[in-house]
C-alpha cells in the first residue's frame, strides 16, 4: 500500500477504552485529525475534547479515513467492527490501511487481511503489551504483522504510541507474537503473586522484600508494575481479567491446532477463571492473588 503520512493525513480511531483513550490522545497531541467511535460514546469524552470528531459507525469512521485503528475487547467485537452490517468493510476506501491493536486470534487477523487485499486496502495487525502505564506514557512494547510496505507507511503513527515497535514477518504475526507474550505474562503473574502470598505468611515487610528481589534475577515489568498494586490492594484495571482469560483461551486453542501441550498456561487459565467466577473480571490482572488467597484461606 502506497501511503505518505502528513499531518493532513485523516485517521479514524474505534475503541476507547481503559488504553484506546489514551493511544489515541497521544496521536491527535502530535497534530493528527481523528474520527472516533466507540460502543460507548461518553468513553471518547476525553478525546472529543481535544477536537477529535465523532462518527456514529465503524463504516462512517472507515469512510472518513485514510488510516484506521482499532482496538476493542473481544474477537467478536473485532468481528462486528469490520465485519458487522455498519462495519469498516463497508465504508473503507481503496488505498486504505486498517490497522488492529486488540489482541485477537491470527486466524482473524488473516481473514481481515483476505478482506482488505480484495478492497485494495493494506491491514496490519499490532497488538500491543504494557497495559495502562505503557498507554498512558506512549512507551507500549507493539508487535506487528503486515506486509512490510503496509507496515512502514504507519510506522511514524505506532512510533507516538510505543517504545518497542518491532515487525514480526507476515499478516497475523503480530497477533502470534503477543501470544507468546501473554504465555510468558501467564506464568510470570503466579509466580509474582504466589511470592507475595508467602512473603506475608512469612512475615516479611512486602515493600522491602520486593525491593530486594527486583534488583535481581527476578527483576520484570510485572514486578515492578503490579506487585505494588497488590501490597496497596489496588486492583483496579490496567488490563482486565476477563481480557487476559480470552488471550489465553486464543493461545491455548492455537497450541492445540499445532499438537503442543503447554501444562503451565492450561493451569494459570483455570486459577483465572476461579478469578472471573469470583466476581472479579473487570478487575485488573493483578486480581490473580485474590483467588490464591481464597485457596490458601488468607484474609487481608
Amino acid at each position: 500500500m502506497t501511503l505518505t503520512l502528513t499531518k493532513q493525513t485523516k485517521i479514524g480511531w474505534i475503541g476507547t477504552g481503559v488504553m484506546g483513550v489514551s493511544m489515541a490522545g497521544h496521536l491527535i497531541d502530535n497534530g493528527y485529525n481523528l474520527s472516533v467511535y466507540n460502543r460507548t460514546k461518553s468513553k471518547a469524552a476525553a478525546l472529543l475534547e481535544k477536537g477529535a470528531i465523532w462518527k456514529d459507525t465503524p463504516g462512517e469512521v472507515a469512510a472518513a479515513s485514510l488510516v484506521i485503528f482499532t482496538i476493542v475487547g473481544f474477537p467478536k467485537d473485532v468481528e462486528e467492527v469490520y465485519f458487522g452490517q455498519d462495519g469498516i468493510m463497508h465504508g473503507i476506501e481503496p488505498s486504505s490501511i486498517v490497522v488492529d491493536m486488540t489482541t485477537t486470534a491470527p486466524s482473524l487477523a488473516l481473514r481481515i487481511n483476505a478482506a482488505c487485499a480484495a478492497k485494495d486496502v493494506g491491514a496490519v495487525d499490532a497488538p500491543v503489551s504494557g497495559g495502562d502505564v505503557g498507554a498512558k506514557s506512549g512507551t507500549l512494547s507493539i508487535m506487528v504483522g503486515g506486509h512490510k510496505q503496509d507496515v512502514d507507511a504507519v510506522m511514524p503513527l505506532l512510533e507516538i504510541m510505543g517504545k518497542s515497535i518491532v515487525y514480526e514477518g507476515k499478516p497475523g504475526s503480530g497477533q502470534h507474537t503477543k501470544m507468546c507474550n501473554q504465555i510468558t505474562i501467564a506464568g510470570t503473574m503466579i509466580g509474582v503473586c504466589e511470592s507475595l502470598l508467602y512473603a506475608q505468611k512469612a512475615g516479611l515487610d512486602l515493600d522491602v522484600m520486593l525491593q530486594a528481589i527486583s534488583g535481581g534475577a527476578a527483576g520484570c515489568w510485572t514486578l515492578s508494575n503490579l506487585a505494588p498494586r497488590i501490597v496497596k490492594r489496588n486492583f483496579e484495571p490496567g488490563f482486565y481479567v476477563e481480557h487476559f482469560v480470552k488471550d489465553m483461551e486464543i493461545a491455548l486453542s492455537e497450541a492445540r491446532d499445532m499438537n503442543l501441550a503447554l501444562p503451565g498456561l492450561a493451569l494459570v487459565h483455570q486459577i483465572y477463571k476461579a478469578v472471573q467466577a469470583q466476581g472479579y473480571g473487570r478487575k485488573g490482572t493483578q486480581a490473580l492473588t485474590l483467588a490464591l488467597e481464597q485457596i490458601n484461606n488468607v484474609g487481608q
